[in-house]
């Protein structure tokens, strides 16, 4: 068995209870499920499989047991912990006090506007394979950096902070 993560794009507690969401994956026969600081983090055990199928058989099981399903990008632990040890973001000089992020994406893709993207102390600088990495100081503006993103890459993604990231590769 192959630990995974689930990263569900638009899940909170007011839109999916995290029992129901677990319910929904223990049904597609995943099994030792987690939910992750309950905001679409779900952690699973499940046997090697394409990511893509993985992604399939969750949102099929969320559509069936929660009447909705909510995109799914998946990716197993120890890449994540690959991801997590890389530390692209000191690499590229973004200082500690900034919030690292990054944005998964469900095929690779390059980007519709010439990278880096930067606005209001949030900037897009690297895509890499499958995820996009960015990084933010807070201002009264807003999660800029999301703006960033979408106009980078559109919607078909999910985005954490490194912080989420690493404590979803520890569940």
């Amino acid at each position: 068995m192959i630990r995974y993560l689930a990263f569900l794009r638009g899940v909170n507690p007011v839109n999916a209870s995290m029992p129901a969401l677990r319910s929904a994956f223990e049904q597609a026969g995943f099994t030792r499920v987690r939910t992750v600081l309950g905001s679409g983090n779900v952690a699973f055990d499940a046997a090697p499989d394409d990511e893509h199928r993985i992604e399939q058989l969750a949102e099929a099981a969320m559509a069936a047991r929660l009447g909705k399903a909510f995109p799914a990008i998946v990716r197993s632990r120890a890449y994540l912990q690959e991801l997590l040890a890389a530390d692209v973001h000191a690499r590229h000089g973004i200082p500690p006090e900034a919030r690292r992020v990054v944005s998964f994406l469900r095929e690779a893709a390059e980007p519709r506007v010439a990278l880096p993207l930067a606005r209001d102390l949030a900037s897009v600088f690297l895509v890499s394979g499958r995820e996009v990495y960015s990084a933010y100081l807070p201002t009264p503006k807003g999660p800029v950096f999301m703006q960033l993103i979408e106009r980078a890459f559109g919607t078909d993604l999910t985005t954490r902070t490194l912080d989420t990231v690493a404590r979803c590769a520890r569940a």
